[in-house]
């Protein structure tokens, strides 16, 4: 059994990014909200704590507590940013609201080295509005910053760590390594979490929950589904069927590149369901975002269970959920975080259903759910497939949600993704960290007058998105090269009947999320 290093999530958007850089690091680690029961955490025996950050202030009413048994237990915690004020407040020190609020890039000034940190001055990543005034007995504190004087504290004879910015983000230099080390020097934990363990305990944990039953894998053609329907396969064989459902609302030509690319995987098992246009009368007249999240949930769950009923009975829904969608969705898990949006096989789910789910990825991101296709023996051209959102061009094709609008869009999206395909931009493996790692074209419900042949003309307008991210909770928009956008335009222009504009995007996230819905 690994003993984990257990993550107290208090509602941070990034608590599941200090996750992904502990299994950089190949330690194991798990996330539980901070007001799970003792027993829980006890029952997984582990190595150490980390505190999560979190948008409330801790002298709040109601705002979340620190769990006694934490600093009981006797273990090494780490806490971050409202983890670090949590302590300093349930140990008798003084939080206040700073005079000046810290948001994005500061100078970390370390004096001395210590177990996490490197002496000498450090880029870092704050995100408060709080700082610590007063340490509580048996702390010293280990740095500043311009906004924090205590931007990091330790009680040594306790292993009780602080630090006020966030290790867990990119822009902070040496945060992985911090992590790292509180990990391995602190809490004495094995660097031994690797895709092939992965493996093997998400198939230990789908035989155990699936028991003798069927399951049904809900397959996309996307690296997700497919990662966990391989996965589902090994662990459960023939009692496992395949079903891809033609909703309507896929890319161009989508619905044979699937089958093409998994049919040799999976062979008679794999079954396709055109289902267009179910999909399409579910979201007839719907606007709203979350509205068209919700439909497209609810009508997956409903084609699956008709597809049960003809063919045979199945306990067990499995679904390639990961990481950014349980984020996003605020699942019920996490309770102390905000919601950002409903992703349909999360927070679009209804009520109830015939059947549970099986989510192998539930708590993974997307570069490690390749790696798991890697070492699963998964063709590279499928695991390097373009991310697309469950909701299919539901969510690009913004306001009414048409067949000819659905047409226009696949359209401009097949050009734009074709030139980015011969300049070499597109589908990588291993690309660098700045590359496109996702690229797309939305169609907004936004006319404006153009002139065509001498002639006015009132059409809508094409948006273009591109992203770098490794791990797709932050994602900075690329620069593409000016003429190969002038190309894209041209041709859209020229061959989408319908559009006489194009624009790019030009959004990092946060403050937008990629996906237009």
């Amino acid at each position: 059994m690994h003993r984990p290093i257990l993550i107290l999530d208090f509602g941070s958007q990034t608590t599941q990014l200090i996750a992904r850089r502990l299994r950089e690091a190949h330690v194991f680690c798990e996330i539980l909200p901070c007001d799970a029961p003792e027993e829980k955490f006890r029952a997984l025996q582990p190595q150490g704590f980390i505190l999560s950050g979190g948008p409330a202030s801790v002298y709040d009413p109601g705002a979340p507590q620190m769990p006694a048994f934490v600093l009981e237990s006797g273990l090494p915690v780490l806490g971050i940013c409202y983890g670090l004020q949590l302590i300093a407040h349930t140990l008798g020190g003084k939080v206040t609201p700073g005079n000046e609020r810290e948001f994005g890039h500061a100078l970390l000034n370390v004096p001395k080295p210590n177990n996490l940190l490197p002496a000498g001055s450090h880029q870092v990543w704050m995100s408060h509005g709080d700082r610590v005034e007063a340490l509580p007995s048996g702390f010293t504190a280990l740095a500043s910053s311009p906004g924090s004087p205590v931007a990091a504290i330790v009680s040594s004879d306790r292993r009780v760590y602080g630090i006020q910015f966030h290790p867990e983000v990119r822009h902070t230099a040496f945060g992985a390594a911090l992590l790292r080390n509180f990990a391995l020097r602190v809490c004495a934990a094995s660097a031994d979490w690797t895709p092939a363990n992965i493996v093997s305990q998400a198939v230990a944990d789908m035989r155990a929950q699936v028991g003798d039953g069927r399951a049904l894998a809900a397959v996309s053609g996307g690296v997700d589904s497919s990662v966990a329907s391989a996965l589902a396969h090994r662990a459960l064989g023939p009692r496992l069927t395949a079903l891809f459902v033609d909703n309507g609302l896929l890319r161009q030509d989508e619905r044979a590149s699937v089958e093409n690319a998994l049919r040799p995987l999976m062979g008679e098992s794999l079954h396709v369901v055109d289902a267009a246009q179910t999909f399409l009368g579910a979201l007839k007249g719907r606007l709203d975002p979350e509205r068209k999240r919700r439909a497209v949930g609810r009508v997956f769950i409903e084609v699956f269970a008709d597809f049960i009923r003809r063919h045979g009975g199945a306990d067990f829904l499995v679904q390639g959920t990961i990481y950014p969608d349980v984020i996003e969705s605020r699942a019920p898990e996490r309770a102390a975080a905000h919601k950002i949006k409903s992703h349909h096989n999360v927070g679009g789910l209804p009520a109830s259903m015939p059947f549970k789910l099986v989510e192998p990825l539930r708590f993974l991101f997307k570069d490690e759910v390749r790696a798991i296709g890697e070492h699963l023996g998964l063709p590279s051209d499928l695991l390097w497939r373009q991310p697309f959102p469950g909701p299919g061009m539901a969510v690009r094709c913004l306001g009414r949600v048409t067949p000819a609008r659905l047409e226009t869009l696949r359209r401009a999206d097949a050009i734009f993704c074709d030139e980015l395909r011969a300049a070499g931009l597109l589908e990588q493996p291993h690309a660098p960290q700045d590359s496109i790692a996702q690229a797309f074209a939305a169609l907004l419900p936004v006319r404006s007058v153009g002139v065509m042949g001498d002639q006015r003309t009132y059409q809508e307008t094409v948006v273009l998105r591109t992203v770098s991210t490794q791990d797709f909770m932050t994602a900075g928009w690329v620069p593409l090269p000016h003429d190969l956008l002038g190309r894209v335009a041209n041709r859209i222009v020229n061959e989408v009947t319908g559009v006489n504009r194009v624009v790019y995007d030009l959004t990092s996230k946060p403050p937008a999320t990629i996906e237009w819905e």
